[in-house]
């Protein structure tokens, strides 16, 4: 939010949360008829205890997703690990449409070979048979690719489970004492952990295309400077610290430049900073409030939020050659925009009746849909498939993350298991 942008950077957050904000899945609405599968538990031929259910992470994504209703286990009249095994009339007497089996063999230096097969019970046809061979550490992200790949065969749309995302939390120890802390976690809250700790505010955390960094706002210099810091090792480099606001910094398609807002001239203006050489080219001349850079996917416009109109509006600007035009007109408040891969749809937060919503606007059409029912959402950030949105919001007195597809249909809530989390950011498809 354009306001939020502008004062968040100058106050702490009120809430407090867990050192170590895990997170748990809520579903809370799903498709009206979701299609009925069945995820077999996969054989296991070791003699010890697997580090991770395969089977177990697989189901719950699929759940997750809202579109398959999952059979229980204890419903099933057989557990099948091939197609050998596979008997259709049962499954088809049971109501499953789709069937997914598998086994998890063990390798050579303690790593595992993962088979599964995904099954059309009506047509008693095999529609996809692969495997993923990894370590004992790799097996839950092996999980996420199975499903990834279920996800795709029946929906047509690549699944993005095999993600991230980055949150940062804020543990209160008094009125004048805080700990804050930027965390990674799968995309599901799973194997959380700390990139960055600090006793001043951390915001606006954003990665790059490849998935290997992540910029953000950092207060640790009791003012606002942007950093850039890489996941695996976590080195880190300061990028701005003028005077004034350092603000909103968003990678460029390519990786090689930043998007920021400064107002080290006076004003909060859109800037490109080239990485390398941290040479800057100011974007917008405007005395309004220009701030919240997104890149389009070809790296040729930016989209911001700017009040020159009088309210909070989302605009574009051509790089080339400067030409600024207004993307939102429903209400009067619409900010924090963000483009889905393909461009067709803009994802912001809009004010309806003086609440805090996560609508998305249909470019091509002009649709405006409200997603949310929520209280004071924001932040939102969109799988790299674009079929879901994850942002912050209100639950009586707690702060945390929620989810909703594009089309409004699926809605799932990330809480942590106690405290507060916000400022989400979902990472693109990693390698």
């Amino acid at each position: 939010m354009i306001y939020r942008v502008v004062v968040a950077l100058l106050v702490m957050f009120l809430a407090s949360a867990t050192a170590r904000a895990e997170l748990t899945i809520e579903i809370t609405q799903g498709v009206d008829q979701p299609v009925p599968l069945a995820v077999v538990p996969f054989g296991w031929s070791g003699t010890s205890a697997l580090p991770e259910n395969v089977s177990e992470v697989v189901a719950a994504d699929l759940y997750r997703s809202g579109l398959f209703a999952l059979m229980s286990r204890q419903n099933m009249l057989s557990f099948p690990t091939s197609a050998q095994q596979v008997y259709f009339r049962d499954w088809r007497l049971s109501g499953m449409e789709y069937l997914l089996v598998g086994k998890v063999l063990p390798q050579p230096g303690g790593n595992y070979r993962v088979e599964y097969e995904l099954f059309d019970v009506i047509n008693e046809q095999r529609l996809l048979g692969a495997h993923i061979n990894g370590s004992g550490a790799q097996l839950r992200r092996m999980a996420h690719r199975i499903a990834d790949a279920v996800y795709e065969k029946l929906t047509g749309i690549p699944g993005a489970f095999d993600t991230q995302i980055v949150y940062v939390t804020a543990q209160r120890f008094s009125a004048d004492d805080y700990k804050y802390q930027l965390q990674l976690s799968d995309a599901d809250g799973a194997r959380p952990r700390v990139i960055l700790e600090s006793r001043e505010p951390i915001l606006s955390p954003t990665w790059s295309q490849d998935g290997k960094r992540l910029a953000y706002v950092s207060f640790e210099s009791r003012r606002p400077a942007i950093y850039i810091q890489d996941v695996s090792t976590g080195k880190r480099e300061r990028m701005a610290s003028f005077r004034g606001l350092n603000g909103a910094p968003a990678f460029s398609p390519d990786g090689r430049k930043l998007a920021l807002t400064l107002s080290k001239d006076g004003n909060p203006e859109i800037y490109v900073m080239d990485i390398a050489t941290k040479a800057l080219t100011r974007v917008t001349k405007h005395y309004g409030i220009d701030t919240e850079p997104n890149w389009t996917a070809d790296g040729r416009s930016i989209i911001f939020t700017s009040n020159r109109g009088g309210m909070p509006q989302i605009y574009s600007v051509e790089l080339e050659n400067g030409w600024v035009e207004r993307l939102t007109f429903e209400g009067d408040y619409n900010a924090r925009g963000r483009l889905t891969q393909d461009g067709r749809h803009l994802v912001l937060v809009h004010r309806n009746n003086g609440v805090f919503h996560i609508a998305v606007q249909d470019l091509k059409t002009g649709r405006f849909d409200i997603l949310t029912e929520t209280y004071l959402d924001e932040s939102p950030s969109i799988a790299p498939n674009g079929s879901m949105v994850i942002y912050a919001t209100q639950e009586g007195t707690r702060e945390v993350l929620a989810a909703v597809s594009i089309d409004g249909r699926v809605k799932f809530k990330l809480p942590a298991r106690s405290g507060n989390v916000r400022e989400p950011a979902w990472s693109p498809y990693l390698q």
